[in-house]
């Protein structure tokens, strides 16, 4: 069971865990909790996707789809593992901030073809694709930035129209392409994620970019109908 998505479990002052052994976990010592709860279905995703899907190896290119709270993950927790980083989006604040945060090139979609850019960017495609959005566009472009052998993981979650999506098999055919698709992180894997914030001393602190009380729930949820500012909101005030 899956609090939130198989059960109820999200958005409250209080709720039950089923299956505690794999749905709970030890935090490090002196860890801020609302850095805690930005984990979940952000970094933890984006760490499964890069390490337990894709592979991603030191020195390689990856482009990034998206520069939302999963992009920004995969921008952070990449640099960590080593990796150059190019970053895809259409909201410039955002491509600043992926800049700011380390991202060695930065590219907005609707000034160029991003799959020419990314591979020109890359002299020759990204080893490494992350599609985090769930567009049929995005993910169409992430396989077409992909050098030879390169590897695609699809984290964008597909819904409603977009449940379906036409793929650019000609791409995945003369590129021998490989595409992983992803969902969340299993519980076993938590201890490699926190071991590896700690030892390379990432500072994933810039995710958190907005404090709410539980009664803004509603209105940060349906600020996801239109473009965003970088960074996520995590709910850190329980009150009446």
């Amino acid at each position: 069971m899956v609090p939130g998505f198989t059960c109820a479990g999200s958005f409250a002052e209080f709720i039950a865990v089923p299956h505690a052994d794999h749905n709970l976990t030890a935090l490090p010592e002196g860890l801020d909790p609302a850095l805690a709860a930005a984990l979940g279905c952000r970094v933890t995703t984006a760490w499964h996707a890069l390490t337990g899907r894709a592979a991603l190896r030191p020195g390689e290119w990856l482009v990034i789809y998206g520069g939302g709270g999963i992009g920004m993950s995969a921008l952070l927790l990449a640099k960590g593992l080593g990796a150059k980083i190019v970053v895809v989006d259409v909201v410039p604040e955002k491509l600043a901030e992926a800049a700011r945060l380390g991202a060695d090139v930065t590219l907005n979609a609707r000034e160029a073809d991003p799959a020419a850019a990314v591979r020109a960017a890359t002299q020759g495609g990204a080893d490494v694709a992350v599609e985090a959005l769930g567009h049929p566009e995005t993910t169409a472009n992430a396989l077409k930035s992909l050098r030879k052998l390169g590897r695609m993981v699809q984290v964008g979650m597909p819904a409603g129209a977009h449940l379906t999506m036409p793929i650019p098999m000609d791409a995945v055919y003369s590129g021998q392409l490989a595409l992983f698709g992803t969902r969340g992180m299993p519980a076993w894997r938590y201890p490699s994620l926190l071991q590896f914030i700690e030892g390379a001393g990432l500072d994933l602190s810039p995710l958190v970019t907005c404090r709410v009380a539980l009664s803004q729930a509603s209105a940060e949820l349906a600020a996801f109908d239109g473009p965003t500012p970088p960074g996520i909101a995590v709910i850190t005030e329980f009150g009446a």
